[in-house]
C-alpha cells in the first residue's frame, strides 16, 4: 500500500483526522423566496454543510450554494440541454441546439412531476429560486460572476423548475449507437463476426428481423443523436472566430464519437460499489462503498453537499445542476449506484413515401414542430423537428427516415433526479418503494443501514420487448413495437445475502436462473474484470475494515495480465519483457516499468494478430474497436505454442514502442510516464496568458487501466480521460468516520482556494473525511453564509 497518501496513512494510522479550520470568515445575504433564516457552513475542502429551518428551504439553499460554486458550469449545462447555445455562442451552435431540442421532454407536466413523488416539483421549485436568487446577487455584486462570464461576454439566464426535469440528454443512455455499429458489421460480414466481435450476456444470438436491411443504415445514422449528447467545443463560438477558421458541429460530432468508441473499446470501465455485512466487519457495522466512473472534467462532474432540515439530514454527492444527494447517506440508510444496462433504446427505420413514412396500414404525415432560436449578433431562425410516433426523427434521406425510441423520454426519466426521494428513504422496504418509482439511468443500487442490513437492487424503465431483442435497427412500421415496461418487481433483488456482501461493477449481474430469454432486459454489458477483483478480495476478507474498502477502491490489479501472462511462458519472452515481466504482481503501480510495458503491448500490439485470427478477417478497419474482454478471451483459447509465438512477436513490437516512448534506460521506464492527465478548462485554448494561468492545472500521473478496479481508462496515448472523481467509504452508523474524495475541487470558479485544492490528494490515492456531525463541522469550518429572507415590505403593511 505504498501508494497511500500521508493522509491516507493517518486516517489508517490515527483513526479519524480532522484539520483544524483555518482563517474563518462569515458573510451574510439577504435572499429573495427563502422562508426562514438559513446558514451554510463551508468545510476546508469545500464542502457546503446547509442548515435550513424548512424542509424545502434546504433545496432552494442547495441550488443557490451550487450557483455560489458551479454558476458557469450549470449555466452552461441548461444552455446546452436547453438547446441554446447559440444565443451566447452564435451562430454556428444552431445544428446543436436543434439536436437537443429533438430530445427534451415534451409529455404532460402534471404526469411528468407526479412520477417522482409526491413534492418533486416543490423541490424543483425550491432549487431553481435558489440558483436565480444568487444570479440575481451577481447582479448587485458583478464581482460574484465568474470569470468565464466576462471571457464570454454574456450573463447567466434565470431558471425555471421544469429545467431541471425536461433535459435528458445528459444522462448515460444506451445503445443506438451500438445497433447502428452492429448492423453495418452485419452488412459487410454477417452475424457470425459480429458475435465473435462482442460477448453477449447472457448467452445470446441475435437475428436480423424481418423486413430490415442493415446495409440500408447509413454511416452517419447517428451523428444528430450524437450531437444531443456532445459537450460543447468552443472554437466555433463568435467570441473566437477568425476569417481564416470556419467551424461546423463535426468538431463536437467527433468529440461524442470519440468518447463512445473509448466505451465500446474498453466496456470495463464503470463503476463500482459494495455493501460488507456486519458479520463480516470488523467493527459489527456495515461498511458500504461506492465511486462511480465518469469522464474527468473542470469543474468535476459530481458536487457533494450535506443538507441539514426539518426531516432531513443527507450527505452526499450527486450532480450541481440537480438537487438532492444521489450518493450518500442519510441519518440511518446509506445508498450508492452503479450502471445497470437495460437497454432503454430503439433505432427505429421508416420507409418514406413523398415525405411520409410508413406506419401499420397507412402512410403518416412527420410530427413537425417549428422552434425559433435566438443566436448572437444575427436575427433569431426557426427551424423544423420532426418526429414520429416512436420519437425523434435523426436522419432523413428519400427512401428511409430513422428515429430514436427512447424510455427515458417517459415521464420521470430526468436523470438522476429521482434520488430526492429515496435519499429521504428510513428503511430497506421504503428505498425499495422509492426505487419503483426510479426511471433513469437504470442503476445498481447497493444499501446499508444502521439496524445492520444491506441490500441489493437494479432500478430502470425496462421497455417490453416480445418479438425482437433490441440489438438491431428495427422496421418503425408497427410490428416491432413495445408492450409496455416490466414491473420492478421483476429485477432481482437481494438482503442481507449469505456471502456477506453485495456489490456491483457494470458487469452482467442477472442471478443464475433469471428469466433473461423472456425479460430481455439487455445483453451488453460491462467485462467482469473489476466486479471479479472485488469479489476475489471480499470473499477472502472476514475482517473488513474501512481501510480495506479504501484499498479495494485503489487497486491496480489487472486481472486480464494476471490470465494472459500466466498462459506464456515470460522468461521466454524478448528482453526485457522476459526479466520485467516474470514473477511481476500484475499491479499496474504508477511506478512500475512491468505495468508500462504490458499496457503498450495489450493496448497496441497483441489485440490485431488475436482478433483477425478469431474473425478470420485480415483488414479489421471496418469492425471499429477491438474489445479487450474478447482479445482475452480468444488469446487465451489458442494452442500454447501459438499463444507464445504471437506474443513473442507482438511483444518485440511493443519493446520498441516502449523505448521510444520511455527512452533507452530501462530504469527510467515508469507507468506514470506515459499515463498522465492534465485538468483543463474548456476555455484554456481561447484565452490570454493571464486568464490561461488562472485556469490551469497541474498534471498528474496515476496508475491503473480500465480494466483495474481503480479505473484509470485511456486514449491511445496513454493519457487518462475517466475514472472515479468522486469516492466515498461509509462506516454505517458511525458517520463522522466517513472518506471521500473528489477531483479537482468542489468549486468551479478559477482562482477559488476550493478549485483544485483536492486535486493532489486524489492522484495520490488519498481519502479526506466527509463529516456529518455538526460539532465536527464547526471545528473544520472555514467560511460561513448566514442567509436571511427578504421581507416584501408589502406583506408587512
Amino acid at each position: 500500500m505504498q501508494y497511500l497518501s500521508l493522509i491516507f496513512w493517518a486516517v489508517f494510522l490515527m483513526g479519524p483526522i480532522r484539520v483544524a479550520a483555518q482563517t474563518e470568515t462569515t458573510k451574510t445575504f439577504t435572499l429573495s423566496g427563502l422562508e426562514q433564516p438559513a446558514e451554510i457552513l463551508v468545510d476546508n475542502w469545500g464542502i457546503g454543510h446547509i442548515y435550513a429551518n424548512t424542509h424545502y428551504d434546504a433545496f432552494f439553499v442547495q441550488g443557490f450554494n451550487a450557483a455560489r460554486d458551479r454558476l458557469w458550469q450549470i449555466d452552461l449545462w441548461r444552455r446546452r440541454g436547453l438547446g441554446e447555445l447559440s444565443a451566447v455562442l452564435g451562430k454556428n451552435y444552431l445544428e446543436q441546439d436543434r439536436a437537443a431540442r429533438l430530445f427534451l421532454y415534451r409529455g404532460d407536466m402534471y404526469r411528468e412531476w407526479l412520477a417522482y413523488g409526491s413534492d418533486a416539483k416543490r423541490i424543483s421549485q425550491a432549487f431553481t429560486s435558489g440558483i436565480n436568487a444568487f444570479i440575481d446577487l451577481t447582479e448587485q455584486q458583478p464581482a460574484l460572476l465568474p470569470v468565464e462570464f466576462s471571457v464570454l461576454d454574456y450573463k447567466p439566464a434565470r431558471w425555471r423548475d421544469e429545467d431541471v426535469v425536461r433535459i435528458r440528454s445528459n444522462g448515460l443512455w444506451r445503445n443506438v449507437t451500438s445497433e447502428a455499429q452492429r448492423a453495418r458489421i452485419v452488412c459487410r460480414h454477417g452475424l457470425e463476426v459480429d458475435a465473435k466481435r462482442l460477448k453477449l450476456e447472457p448467452p445470446w444470438s441475435t437475428t436480423v428481423v424481418d423486413g430490415l436491411d442493415p446495409c440500408a443504415i447509413p454511416a452517419d445514422v447517428t451523428r444528430i443523436y450524437q450531437l444531443a449528447k456532445a459537450p460543447v467545443d468552443f472554437s466555433g463560438a463568435v467570441q473566437f472566430a477568425s476569417a481564416q477558421h470556419t467551424r461546423t458541429m463535426d468538431q463536437a460530432v467527433s468529440m461524442a464519437a470519440t468518447l463512445k468508441a473509448l466505451e465500446e473499446r474498453d466496456l470495463g470501465a464503470g463503476s463500482n460499489n459494495w455493501a460488507v455485512s456486519p458479520s463480516r466487519t470488523t467493527t459489527g457495522r456495515p461498511v458500504l462503498a461506492n465511486d462511480p466512473h465518469r469522464g474527468h472534467a473542470v469543474p468535476s462532474l459530481r458536487y457533494a453537499t450535506h443538507l441539514v432540515a426539518p426531516g432531513l439530514n443527507v450527505i452526499g454527492a450527486g450532480e450541481p445542476a440537480l438537487p438532492g444527494i444521489s450518493i450518500g447517506h442519510n441519518e440511518r440508510i446509506a445508498f450508492g449506484l452503479t450502471i445497470f444496462s437495460i437497454d432503454q433504446e430503439d433505432l427505429m427505420v421508416y420507409r418514406m413515401n413523398r415525405g411520409r413514412y410508413r406506419y401499420r396500414d397507412s402512410w403518416r404525415e412527420l410530427t413537425r414542430v417549428n422552434e425559433t432560436f435566438a443566436v448572437r449578433d444575427a436575427d433569431p431562425v426557426t427551424m423544423e423537428l420532426l418526429f414520429t410516433v416512436h420519437g425523434p426523427v435523426i436522419h432523413r434521406g428519400k427512401k428511409n427516415a430513422f428515429a430514436v425510441q427512447a424510455a427515458w423520454l417517459e415521464p420521470g426519466m430526468a436523470p438522476y433526479f429521482g434520488s430526492v426521494e429515496y435519499m429521504r428513504a428510513q428503511n430497506w422496504d421504503q428505498f425499495l418503494g422509492a426505487l419503483n418509482r426510479w426511471g433513469a439511468p437504470s442503476e445498481n443500487q447497493v444499501y446499508a443501514d444502521i439496524d445492520g442490513n444491506i441490500g441489493y437492487k437494479p432500478a430502470g424503465l425496462a421497455p417490453i420487448r416480445t418479438n425482437y431483442d433490441g440489438l438491431l435497427p428495427v422496421p418503425g412500421d408497427g410490428r416491432y413495437e413495445w408492450q409496455g415496461f416490466h414491473d420492478m418487481d421483476q429485477l432481482p433483488v437481494e438482503l442481507n445475502p449469505k456471502r456477506g456482501w453485495v456489490g456491483t461493477a457494470n458487469a452482467m449481474s442477472l442471478p443464475q436462473g433469471y428469466p433473461y430469454k423472456e425479460m430481455r432486459l439487455g445483453f451488453e454489458w460491462a467485462y467482469p474484470w473489476r466486479i471479479n477483483r472485488i469479489a476475489e478480495v471480499l470473499n477472502q476478507d472476514k475482517q473488513h475494515t474501512l481501510d480495506a474498502s479504501m484499498a479495494l477502491q485503489r487497486d491496480y490489479t489487472s486481472l486480464p495480465a494476471r490470465q494472459i501472462l500466466q498462459s506464456i511462458e515470460t522468461n521466454a519472452l524478448p528482453y526485457p519483457a522476459n526479466e520485467m515481466l516474470s514473477g511481476w504482481d500484475y499491479k499496474l503501480d504508477a511506478d512500475s516499468a512491468a505495468a508500462a510495458l504490458y499496457e503498450i503491448w495489450f493496448s497496441r500490439y497483441l489485440g490485431e494478430p488475436v482478433m483477425r485470427k478469431a474473425l478470420a478477417l485480415q483488414d479489421l478497419s471496418d469492425i471499429g474497436v477491438l474489445h479487450n474482454n474478447r482479445i482475452t478471451e480468444y488469446f487465451l483459447a489458442l494452442p500454447a505454442a501459438e499463444r507464445q509465438q504471437i506474443a513473442a512477436d507482438s511483444m518485440a513490437k511493443a519493446i520498441i514502442a516502449a523505448g521510444k516512448l520511455m527512452g533507452d534506460d530501462l530504469k527510467e521506464w515508469r507507468w506514470r510516464t506515459l499515463h498522465t492527465i492534465a485538468f483543463k478548462h474548456p476555455l484554456s485554448d481561447h484565452v490570454d496568458a493571464k486568464t490561461r494561468a488562472l485556469f490551469a492545472m497541474p498534471r498528474v500521473s496515476r496508475g491503473g487501466s480500465g480494466d483495474t478496479p481503480n479505473s484509470t481508462r485511456y486514449l491511445p496515448d496513454f493519457s487518462i480521460v475517466s475514472g472515479a472523481s468522486w469516492r466515498m467509504v461509509l462506516d454505517v452508523g458511525q458517520w463522522d468516520n466517513a472518506y471521500m474524495t473528489n477531483t479537482p475541487g468542489q468549486s468551479g470558479v478559477p482562482g477559488s482556494r476550493h478549485y483544485s485544492d483536492l486535486l493532489q490528494t486524489w492522484a495520490d490515492d488519498g481519502a479526506l473525511p466527509l463529516l456529518y456531525s455538526r460539532k465536527l463541522i464547526e471545528k473544520n469550518t472555514r467560511q460561513i453564509f448566514k442567509l436571511t429572507p427578504r421581507v416584501d415590505k408589502a406583506s408587512t403593511e
